[in-house]
């Protein structure tokens, strides 16, 4: 299995005004995308990706179906060119139902909303305000459990995306992060900062979400994978509808093994990650994780055309 490929699917974060609007005029098969899943949510997504503005773009109702339609319709560009060949796939919290989609487990319009119902569920959570995610940058793992149990003092405080190498997120309410803060400072941790997000997701208190999103993920028509997908939850492969059903399920709960899923696809002989969507956040991380490994980046027109003749 040498010099195997991966997609890799971004996650809430990578969005900006702008993105995939070039994609979508150049190519009809994207612009299908984004004309199927505007018609499936009853309003116009793409012209909040193409234009913003930028407040409506980061409610989190929006970004997650938002950020699901460029890499879904940038990936219906390389699989329409034959360029979508690759042994595993994964994703990046809202990042894994493009990468269930990308490998014919769902369809565009049905993940989008599933995501936009997530998106809704995991905001309504929790009250706005009252809950956060902070990053720690230099910690192990162990020592952010440590920080997460010596700050949460009865609340929920706990370790929510395990992204890079010392590159790690908390989240809980908004208190213990504050406590977590001054305590990983003591500590010496290099860095630890408050991120702009509007709710603590990937913890106990997204459990109201999970159950809300049950019964919409149990009645959405998922199919068999093509390719195995490499599960935020458990950093294995899976493959089924049951298991991507359960995967995506307990996925918003619990924490987003990033570095263990990267380095399972490694020791499966992956060589080649390229990351299909907005931004390049994954790309950042995977090098941290194994400078080694090829990293290729698919964000736009010129990306794209770059890929389609290098490959």
């Amino acid at each position: 299995m040498e010099h195997e490929t991966a997609f890799v699917f971004p996650g809430q974060g990578s969005q900006y005004a702008g993105m995939g609007r070039d994609v979508a005029e150049k190519y009809p098969v994207a612009r299908k995308v984004f004309d199927d899943i505007d018609a499936a949510l009853g309003f116009s997504i793409s012209r909040i990706c193409f234009e913003g503005p930028d407040d409506q773009l980061r409610l989190t109702e929006n970004t997650q179906p938002a950020i699901l339609a460029v890499s879904s319709a940038i990936h219906a560009v390389l699989e329409d060119a034959g360029a979508a060949r690759r042994q595993l796939v994964a994703g990046h919290s809202l990042g894994e139902y493009s990468a269930v989609v990308s490998v014919g487990g769902l369809l565009p319009v049905d993940a989008a909303k599933l995501v936009r119902a997530r998106g809704r569920f995991m905001q309504e959570a929790v009250p706005v305000g009252s809950g956060g995610m902070a990053a720690l940058i230099g910690p192990t793992v162990e020592e952010a459990r440590a920080i997460c149990e010596e700050a949460s003092e009865g609340e929920v405080l706990s370790v929510a995306n395990i992204n890079a190498p010392g590159q790690i997120v908390i989240a809980g309410t908004k208190a213990a992060i504050e406590r977590a803060i001054d305590g990983a400072k003591k500590r010496g941790v290099r860095r630890a900062v408050i991120l702009p997000v509007s709710a603590p997701f990937h913890c106990a208190l997204m459990k109201p979400a999970e159950e809300r999103l049950h019964p919409l993920i149990e009645e959405a028509p998922f199919k068999d994978l093509w390719v195995s997908l490499i599960s935020n939850v458990d950093a294995s492969p899976i493959g089924t509808p049951h298991a991507v059903r359960n995967a995506l399920l307990r996925q918003v709960a619990s924490p987003v093994r990033w570095v263990e899923s990267i380095q399972h696809m490694i020791a499966m002989g992956v060589r080649r990650f390229v990351e299909v969507g907005p931004g390049s956040v994954l790309t950042g991380l995977i090098k941290r994780i194994d400078a080694t490994v090829e990293l290729i980046n698919i964000s736009d027109v010129p990306s794209i055309e770059a890929f389609l003749a290098g490959r």
